[in-house]
């Protein structure tokens, strides 16, 4: 049985944000040796040209993150690119689909926001995401940004469907 999630916008600087963000970059010092050391501006997941959720279960808890920011990626003949960063359930409530609702929002805002295309980077010791955005249509680009040249990065790409403006 899948369980509920409660997907709110926040800020970036929210203590919720905050607080799961920390673990993930914990759980990257734990897969990969170090945290993501690319560089964040907290202001580029500011509507209209990004967005951070975070998600909530069902006893109110901060379980799970998401956002997008605008990028400069071109690909797969998109138009308006968003970049997908800090995708993220916490370990002990994981195997319950809040990974995919997630994702299904941060596109669903994508195209409310006018954008056409998503892309992403994660990284090969993070199996159970690649799985879940290959389920999902998303197909291997070439890479872009701050890890363009990582051995360990892979990036995706996923057209979406026609945009409409407004979130």
């Amino acid at each position: 049985m899948q369980a509920s999630l409660d997907l709110r916008a926040v800020a970036y600087l929210h203590p919720d944000a905050a607080a799961l963000v920390a673990r993930v970059q914990q759980e990257y010092v734990e897969r990969y040796g170090s945290p993501d050391e690319s560089p964040v501006d907290p202001a580029v997941f500011d509507l209209p040209e990004g967005l951070f959720l975070v998600g909530y279960d069902d006893a109110g808890t901060p379980v799970a993150t998401g956002a997008w920011r605008r990028s400069s990626v071109r690909t797969l003949g998109g138009a308006s690119a968003v970049e997908v960063k800090r995708m993220f359930v916490v370990p002990e409530r994981r195997g319950r689909g809040f990974a995919r609702a997630m994702l299904t929002e941060l596109e669903r805002t994508a195209v409310g926001a006018g954008h056409d295309l998503v892309v992403l980077e994660t990284g090969l010791r993070q199996p159970e995401a690649i799985e879940l955005y290959r389920s999902a249509g998303y197909q291997e680009i070439d890479g872009f940004g701050y890890y363009k040249d990582a051995l360990l990065s892979r990036c995706f790409g996923k057209l979406l469907g026609a945009p409409a403006h407004g979130v």
